[in-house]
């Protein structure tokens, strides 16, 4: 269900809503006009509360009011800010928790005051509203579906908006919406269930995505995966009664040519029992979120088509089940590949950079300026920075600190990893090309070294999302389930190359 979101500069306190939502910089207590009206309507009770819990602003700092019909908001949540200057990246954040606040108390309602003096913060607060009062209730029935949702938030500007200035911010909050909504689309794919979401539904939904938003979209069923010569991406998906996809999203700016092309591409297994090499059982249910790389790249063309960059955007996804079926592929297999490199198996459950090997080959064959893959790729990467963190590599130190940046800008968490030269001896095959994967050391810079041998001369950036795909519960921004983290830092990259 979407929110009704709309801007107002009236006092927040003074908006019919369930709940209401005020920030408070540290040190600022005394002299809040926000904390002198509710202390005015309620009583001196509201001091001493604030002096028993110890608000003082600190930064997630939390305490709430209840009003008892005093005001026209029925509770209000004061949230610490800190001391420190505010970024729109902070504005998301408090908004998110506001979004959360209004599921926890079933409001219908809320009312939101913006921090005043914030670049950007309109499109910031719409997607982290968005964000943040998200909740996956597709197979929900009878009790467990929640009766009430979030349908109405105002946004309270700390100054008066008219002419230009009015227009550009509820564009911002239209804007900032659609992206927190096209964000929504990586979640809902990550949380669906495999007997729904297999490779042919995920691709006709990419489909029914792009035709609905002006988007070109090619789908390949296997015979044409067959055709094209992407045998890896057939190998992985051969045990399975659910035959692979290609898909091939296309967003052209109109007008006059773009400045640059990009392509991003998806690892999309549906679902990965581990094949032959199968996972334990405990977990295995998780495995339905192994598609969160595609789910991402069908939630940022969504983005894309809202936010219209003067950039022409690729994005792939190479689509399979990898079951351990009769005919599934086995340890010690040779197979080819669109790029044309022999690839002996090792271990079937490292299935997704076959199929991204295949997907960057045909990326590479676009001649784009840069090429992003994400994937749910290794446990070394987790292993290594936790599950609220993405790993990076990349082939350019200028395309490296651009990434950087653009992750910065974003408020998403991802960290530089390095291409170990000498660990690429451990690719090396006796019966192949190469090997699909090394020793267990450096795992998840073995696979992006792997992955590099696929990618050419084209500049290029690896992110490992095996982390911070799903949370275990809600944080940030993110939700319980999937979380389509990495998609915010893909639009900022788009929005530098777009400058540049």
């Amino acid at each position: 269900m979407s929110i009704k979101l709309s801007l107002s500069s009236a006092d927040p306190l003074n908006v019919a809503a369930d709940v209401a939502v005020i920030g408070i910089p540290e040190g600022t207590v005394a002299k809040s006009e926000a904390l002198a009206a509710i202390t005015q309507a309620l009583g001196a009770s509201v001091k001493k509360q604030l002096e028993r819990e110890e608000f003082t602003g600190k930064k997630d700092q939390t305490a709430e009011v209840v009003t008892n019909g005093a005001l026209r908001v029925t509770r209000v949540l004061l949230v610490g800010l800190g001391s420190a200057a505010l970024r729109d990246v902070d504005v998301r954040l408090l908004a998110a928790r506001a979004g959360r606040y209004a599921l926890a108390q079933k409001a219908s309602s809320l009312v939101l005051a913006l921090p005043a003096d914030v670049a950007g913060a309109e499109r910031a607060a719409a997607e982290g509203l968005v964000l943040g009062s998200y909740r996956y209730t597709r197979h929900l029935t009878g009790d467990r579906l929640p009766k009430v949702s979030l349908g109405q938030a105002t946004l309270v500007t700390a100054t008066k908006l008219a002419g230009k200035a009015a227009k550009a911010a509820n564009e911002a909050v239209a804007l900032g919406s659609a992206v927190g909504e096209a964000i929504c689309i990586a979640r809902d794919l990550v949380n669906d269930p495999p007997n729904e979401l297999y490779p042919e539904t995920l691709a006709r939904f990419a489909a029914d995505m792009c035709k609905a938003n002006g988007l070109e979209c090619k789908v390949f069923d296997k015979a044409a995966i067959v055709k094209k010569g992407m045998k890896l991406l057939v190998a992985v998906g051969q045990g399975s009664v659910r035959d692979p996809r290609f898909i091939h999203m296309t967003y052209k700016p109109a007008g006059r040519g773009a400045k640059k092309r990009v392509v991003f591409v998806g690892k999309g297994l549906t679902f990965d029992t581990g094949g032959i090499c199968i996972k334990p059982a405990a977990g295995m249910e998780e495995m339905k979120g192994d598609m969160g790389g595609a789910a991402n790249v069908i939630a940022l063309m969504r983005a894309v088509a809202a936010v219209k960059p003067d950039v022409e955007v690729h994005g792939l996804v190479a689509a399979a089940e990898n079951m351990p079926d009769g005919n599934a592929y086995r340890p010690g297999d040779v197979f080819g590949s669109l790029d044309g490199k022999t690839v002996e198996i090792i271990n079937t459950d490292a299935e997704g950079r076959l199929v991204l090997a295949d997907a960057l080959a045909y990326g590479r064959a676009l001649k784009p300026d840069v090429m992003l893959d994400n994937a749910t790729l290794t446990g070394a990467c987790v292993v290594a920075l936790g599950p609220t963190v993405s790993g990076f590599f990349a082939n350019r130190d200028d395309l490296a600190d651009r990434f950087r940046n653009a992750a910065k800008a974003s408020g998403e968490a991802m960290w530089q990893l390095p291409l170990v030269e000498d660990l690429r001896d451990g690719l090396k095959s006796d019966w192949a090309d190469m090997k699909h994967m090394a020793d267990r050391w450096g795992g998840a810079i073995t696979a992006a070294l792997f992955l590099r041998e696929f990618v050419g001369d084209v500049p290029w950036v690896h992110v490992d999302i095996a982390g911070p795909s799903m949370a275990s519960k809600a944080y940030d921004v993110y939700a319980k389930g999937g979380t389509g983290h990495g998609v915010r830092t893909y639009l900022a990259l788009l929005d530098d190359l777009a400058r540049s």
